[in-house]
């Protein structure tokens, strides 16, 4: 079997894993945990991490921060793009959000700026949650003038993009906060987590207490203090005194550890599934679409995708011949279930076509030449009609 994804958790990870545990420390969130958010935001070029449970979670918190610290209210839209994953759109309705979904183009197969220039206008968001899909990299020099032309408050979800860069500068550093992944199969693995990151020390204090109940325990210790006095708290009452509609979206110290150790690997990861990328850029003959490469872009590949009418025969031979594949993403999300009992169907069309004729071949650092050349041949023969 040719795997989507391969576990980046290695045996010397797990040796070092056993090691730690046997000097028996602290397994829920502490100390590692907070060494492992200045360690991620200093690879990132962010000033401030928040270490959660997982990248889905991430959203929701980006999303409640805003709400909290008045910078949406509850009848703010949201533009979610249509090709995206349900997470991206689940938090703005479960947050009673008014969520928008933006077509998407299909050069890089973020939002169409088109249609999302057209959205700005006439709906008049107060948020855009901007996808990279699969590690490609947005428009980000348009998105960014649209959004502060039009005074939209710009989130990144980079769960699928770590390491991409657009003119040096690496996704997830561009918006007012970002989303990401480790999850197992994505670029570095903390079995279950993920990151939000963010320059704002008022937003991060905020991050810090809403995933953890709501309370103060972890904020800096200047803005406990301003919290205490402001709702005139003695230190002792604050143990349990909560201020912010929190959660408790904690991951733990063990996964920290893990994380600790895949940091060290990622740049290697980003190189190599970069590589792979161009081999498949080289090899894959498609006339009907192939995603466009920029020189100002480096991608770092999540996984490889394929759009062609014949993607059901493709997805069919390959799947005989042992290659994971997936649909693309959530193709198009006004059409997923848990959307149309909502809202209604919504189909767009470009997204139309990558839910209809797009899937996506594995791509993760452990691929050989050989089976690279073994996956092209067999999409190619199919295109070719051989």
């Amino acid at each position: 079997m040719i795997s989507l994804v391969n576990d980046t958790i290695d045996k010397k990870d797990i040796d070092q894993l056993v090691d730690w545990l046997k000097t028996y420390p602290r397994l829920t969130k502490g100390p590692r945990t907070l060494e492992l958010e200045k360690k991620w935001s200093k690879w990132l070029g962010q000033e401030h991490s928040v270490f959660v449970n997982s990248g889905s979670s991430a959203i929701l918190l980006m999303l409640c921060a805003l709400l909290e610290a008045e910078l949406i209210t509850k009848d703010s839209k949201v533009v979610v793009p249509s090709l995206a994953w349900a997470t991206d759109l689940s938090p703005a309705v479960q947050l009673g959000l008014t969520p928008v979904l933006c077509d998407i183009n299909l050069h890089n197969l973020s939002v169409d700026l088109k249609h999302l220039e057209k959205i700005f206008k006439q709906e008049q968001p107060q948020v855009l949650i901007l996808v990279s899909i699969l590690g490609f990299v947005p428009d980000m020099d348009e998105i960014v003038e649209l959004c502060n032309r039009y005074d939209v408050i710009l989130l990144e979800d980079a769960c699928e993009s770590m390491g991409s860069k657009h003119k040096e500068q690496k996704l997830g550093t561009f918006g007012l906060m970002s989303s990401f992944s480790t999850y197992f199969g994505h670029h570095i693995s903390t079995i279950e987590g993920g990151f939000v990151s963010t320059k704002d020390k008022k937003l991060y204090n905020i991050l810090k207490s809403l995933r953890s109940h709501g309370w103060d325990r972890d904020l800096d210790p200047a803005e406990q203090e301003k919290l205490q006095e402001k709702w005139n708290i003695k230190t002792f009452d604050a143990l349990y005194t909560f201020y912010y509609h929190g959660f408790n979206l904690r991951s733990t110290d063990l996964q920290a550890f893990i994380g600790l150790n895949q940091i060290d690997k990622l740049d290697d990861i980003c190189k190599k599934r970069n590589e792979n990328f161009n081999k498949f850029q080289n090899r894959i003959v498609n006339n009907y679409w192939k995603i466009n490469s920029r020189e100002s872009d480096y991608i770092s590949n999540f996984a490889y995708p394929i759009v062609h009418p014949k993607r059901n025969i493709i997805v069919e031979l390959l799947r005989k011949n042992n290659v994971e594949v997936r649909p693309m993403i959530c193709g198009s999300m006004g059409t997923q279930p848990f959307y149309v009992k909502k809202y209604g169907k919504l189909e767009l069309p470009n997204a139309s076509i990558i839910d209809k004729y797009g899937f996506y071949m594995p791509n993760n650092p452990s691929l050989t030449d050989s089976e690279i050349d073994f996956m092209c041949d067999l999409v190619n023969d199919i295109i070719r009609g051989e």
